[in-house]
């Protein structure tokens, strides 16, 4: 992706007669393309009926949160935000759809947020968690604000539902 940080993972697919098989998460790739380490201290998932967004979340914690999120089950059109300050893409964002279909995953270091579109009903949402959740650390901005301009639309999808605390986040 155009945000250092923020890795795509493509599985190799092995198809026969009873389906697929395919490595969806392996630490020594995320170590050997990344050079850094990556222990699993929570697992989440969600369940989003098309339209939903959610987001944009992160943790600020002195660890903060590493996040390796896939969609087993629908799509989702998943974006990354650089909230570093001292980065040279602070502010922008980049995206990528993850889908049943597709196979792919989004690898999200700390100091990024994360957000998704839900592009179908019941699309699943699993995301891998360097550590675990903390209620006063959880951080929101708003993804429907303007100085972000995330193209959510471009997915075809113009009515966004938000919970009540992504929508009153503030803007970026």
């Amino acid at each position: 992706m155009k945000i250092k940080g923020a890795w795509i993972h493509t599985p190799i697919r092995h198809n026969d007669e009873r389906g697929h098989f395919e490595e969806q998460f392996k630490i020594s790739q995320i170590e050997s393309e990344l050079g850094r380490t990556f222990t699993v201290k929570q697992v989440n998932q969600s369940v989003s009926n098309k339209g939903v967004i959610r987001g944009i979340h992160y943790t600020d914690s002195p660890e903060g949160q590493a996040k390796y999120v896939s969609c087993p089950k629908g799509a989702i059109w998943d974006v990354v935000v650089d909230l570093r300050k001292d980065s040279p893409t602070y502010g922008q964002w980049d995206a990528v759809e993850l889908s049943a279909e597709n196979g792919l995953s989004v690898f999200i270091s700390e100091g990024l947020g994360h957000a998704f579109l839900s592009l179908e009903d019941d699309s699943v949402a699993n995301y891998l968690c360097t550590s675990e959740y903390s209620p006063g650390a959880d951080r929101t901005i708003n993804a429907l604000s303007a100085k972000l301009a995330i193209a959510f639309e471009s997915s075809g999808i113009t009515e966004f539902s938000l919970s009540e605390k992504d929508s009153k986040a503030a803007d970026f």
